[in-house]
């Protein structure tokens, strides 16, 4: 059994945008830097931290319009 399989379990998308910006980390630590692929890696990283970086700012926002235009973004950076 997986951690989503069970529907009682809290559905934390703070907890799991970190967990993902952490794993995508790990992830690019372990590739071989070289003058092609260096900046690809600086990106993805980056893009990989936006996405919890823009959830926690939405759930700080001032209105539910603030919210879903911030959530809108925080999508559109995860695709």
């Amino acid at each position: 059994m997986n951690e989503f399989s069970n529907k009682n379990q809290a559905y934390d998308l703070e907890e799991r945008t970190a967990k993902f910006s952490e794993d995508v980390i790990g992830f690019v630590r372990t590739i071989k830097r070289d003058d092609i692929n260096r900046n690809i890696i600086t990106q993805l990283a980056r893009a990989a931290i936006s996405i919890g970086a823009n959830y926690c700012e939405a759930n700080a926002s001032s209105s539910k319009r603030d919210f879903r235009n911030k959530i809108y973004i925080s999508k559109k950076r995860s695709e």
